[in-house]
C-alpha cells in the first residue's frame, strides 16, 4: 500500500498563489476517456507537470499535489491510470485497484500520458516533466523514451532497467533505501544502465511511500526531495 487515501503531500501551501482547478476527463487517441484534474497558476511559466499517481490512480493527494506545483508556476495535470476499465467516476476507499492494474498496459498508460501532455501544450506549455510515484515513477521514466519530455521524475518506481537505454530525457529517481521490494542491486543497475543525464537518489532508512505528511520519521527525506524535484525542473 502507498498513502492512506486521507493523506496529503508534504509541501507548504503558498497562500496567495492565484490558482485556478478543475476536474476534467481527456481523451487519448485510441478513444479511452479518463478522469483528470487540472491545476493552472495565473502566472505560468513555460513548464508543466504532468503528475501520474501510485497504483490506486487519481485521488486526492495528487490532486493536491497538482496545486502545489500550480502554486510555484507550473500547469499540473493529475490523471488517473483506469479509464479503459473502471471508467471516469469518482471512487472511494473501498475500489479495488487490483483487477485494473492488472489489465493496465504500458502503451494504454503512454497514451493517456501523451494526451495530458498535449493537454498542457494547448494550455500554453512548452516544456513538460512527468513525476509519478511507485507504479506511477516506473511510468514516468517510461515516458522519457515514448514522448518528448524535459525530464522524468520518478519517487520509488520499480527501475525499468531494460528500458533505460531508451530514455531520452533527463532522469530523476527519488528511490527509499528501506524498500522491501526495491532493492539497493535495481537502483544501482538502474544507474548503470541509463545513458542520459541523471540522478539516482537513495534516501537511507526511508520506506516505500516516505513522501507523505504523516510519516513524521521521515520529513527531511520529504523536504530534500521536494527540494530536488523542484531543482530539476527549474534547471531545465
Amino acid at each position: 500500500m502507498c498513502f492512506d487515501l486521507d493523506s496529503s503531500p508534504p509541501v507548504p501551501t503558498l497562500r496567495g498563489a492565484a490558482v485556478d482547478h478543475e476536474e476534467l476527463v481527456i481523451e487519448s487517441t485510441d478513444g479511452n476517456r479518463f478522469a483528470a484534474f487540472a491545476a493552472l497558476p495565473e502566472e505560468r511559466t513555460e513548464k508543466g507537470i504532468v503528475v501520474l499517481p501510485d497504483v490506486r490512480g487519481l485521488y486526492s493527494f495528487y490532486e493536491e499535489l497538482a496545486l502545489r506545483f500550480a502554486e510555484r508556476g507550473y500547469p499540473a495535470v493529475a490523471f488517473d491510470f483506469y479509464g479503459r476499465t473502471a471508467g471516469v467516476g469518482k471512487r472511494g476507499a473501498e475500489f479495488d485497484f487490483g483487477p485494473h492494474r492488472e489489465q493496465a498496459t504500458d502503451e494504454g498508460v503512454q497514451l493517456d500520458v501523451g494526451a495530458c501532455i498535449d493537454w498542457l501544450r494547448d494550455h500554453g506549455v512548452t516544456r513538460v516533466f512527468t513525476v509519478g510515484f511507485c507504479f506511477g515513477g516506473r511510468h514516468s521514466w517510461l515516458a522519457a523514451a515514448a514522448h518528448d519530455l524535459a525530464g522524468a521524475v520518478g519517487f520509488y518506481g520499480r527501475p525499468p532497467v531494460e528500458r533505460a537505454a531508451e530514455m531520452r530525457a533527463p532522469i530523476l529517481a527519488l528511490q527509499a533505501g528501506a524498500d522491501d521490494h526495491i532493492s539497493a542491486e535495481d537502483n544501482a543497475a538502474f544507474d548503470a544502465a541509463l545513458t542520459v543525464e541523471h540522478e539516482v537518489v537513495t534516501f537511507p532508512g526511508a520506506p516505500h511511500s516516505f513522501f507523505d505528511r504523516k510519516q513524521e520519521d521521515y520529513a527531511d527525506a520529504s523536504a530534500d526531495a521536494w527540494r530536488r524535484v523542484l531543482a530539476f525542473v527549474e534547471a531545465r
